[in-house]
């Protein structure tokens, strides 16, 4: 984002998702990237710390731990306090500002979150699960299964039929489940992420655009979904997609960014979204050493944006909203846990963020026009 003026809850928004994300920030770079003094950070990083929200240290913040623990006055009796279980299938890359939004949110109603890592295994999935049902110490269940492949029907019904309300978090169901209770689910609006970066793209003169989407993610399903929108409503041909991971770790990545390259040169490519940032990066790398620039030969938008702004130049990506994600999965479940049947189920979608930097906008800002 390139706001020059935010007013103070914006600005100590943007800080708190930074915070998030990076666990450590720090003033110089804050005050740098939201165009302000570095006094005002610092009285931002003062008033979030009075709220208990953050942790001062000499030239910035970092998240409290139990080392550094505010005065913070509790919004809840003991008496009332919720023990939630959460399985997420990794904890590392995108699921760590998951669990900070889950964590904060657990604190801010004064309940606990026993956290289980699994992988992308279904036995495991129900290992980890399983152990938290049988020690009876959790009253509901934030769960992120695998729920793809053989055995996502008879995995649903395990799962509504867990002795404690469960809400899936960055997964859904079909809209109907033939089980005992309807499940709930929060995740990111992947799909219109997507859209939005087509949607920025065109705006500034694409119309041949591709898409690059990470093999085996379960969010490149729902990706697909806002590619093939998107073009269908801007007329644009839907036909460049890639099911391939290119990042720098990832056997035969040149190889593949070969074939990518030649297939986008063959098309008249002038853009691509690629899912995620290592695999962006990584094309990017490779595009560059071919002797292209970015973005005046090829724009670029990465989707994730847990790293994109690191690359050279930085990446335009597209933000899904994680942390809100696990804190609305918490205040979800403890108005279930409160109100019982009362509640009605829900099943949320929450709006990602576009970030615009240089990988996809000349830096003259000036649009260029294409005509496929």
């Amino acid at each position: 984002m390139t706001d020059d003026r935010l007013f103070a809850p914006q600005r100590r928004k943007r800080l708190m998702d930074e915070l998030r994300r990076h666990g450590a920030v720090r003033v110089h770079d804050l005050a740098r990237a939201l165009h302000v003094s570095e006094l005002t950070i610092r009285r931002d990083i003062v008033a979030l710390a009075g709220r208990g929200l953050l942790t001062r240290v000499h030239g910035g913040a970092i998240l409290p731990t139990e080392l550094h623990q505010p005065p913070v006055r509790r919004q809840r009796p003991a008496s009332t306090a919720f023990t939630i279980g959460m399985v997420v299938p990794s904890l590392d890359f995108y699921w760590p500002s998951i669990v900070s939004g889950a964590r904060t949110a657990a604190a801010a109603h004064g309940v606990h979150i026993q956290l289980r890592g699994s992988s992308y295994d279904p036995a495991e999935d129900r290992r980890q699960i399983a152990r938290l049902t049988a020690a009876r110490q959790v009253q509901g269940l934030l769960l992120a299964p695998n729920l793809e492949g053989e055995g996502v029907d008879e995995m649903i019904d395990w799962i509504g039929r867990l002795p404690v309300p469960t809400i899936l978090v960055e997964r859904h169901t079909p809209h109907w489940t033939p089980t005992p209770q309807q499940l709930e689910w929060v995740r990111s609006d992947h799909a219109l992420g997507l859209e939005m970066a087509v949607r920025h793209l065109h705006d500034h003169g694409h119309r041949r655009i591709g898409i690059v989407l990470s093999k085996g993610s379960p969010t490149s399903a729902h990706l697909a979904v806002g590619w093939h929108r998107a073009c269908a409503e801007l007329g644009l041909r839907d036909a460049f997609v890639v099911r391939e991971s290119v990042a720098l770790d990832v056997p035969g990545h040149r190889e593949i960014i070969g074939g990518i390259l030649e297939r986008c040169r063959r098309g008249r490519i002038t853009a691509l979204i690629v899912h995620s940032d290592p695999d962006a990066m990584s094309i990017a790398q490779y595009f560059t050493e071919q002797g292209l620039t970015i973005p005046d030969d090829m724009a670029l938008v990465s989707y994730d944006d847990e790293v994109a702004q690191l690359a050279e130049p930085a990446m335009t990506a597209v933000r899904p909203p994680k942390a809100r994600v696990g804190r609305m999965a918490v205040e979800m479940m403890v108005s279930r846990l409160l109100e019982g049947r009362r509640r009605p189920p829900q099943r949320v979608l929450v709006l990602p963020e576009l970030v615009i930097r240089h990988s996809s906008v000349t830096r003259s800002g000036a649009a260029r026009r294409r005509r496929g």
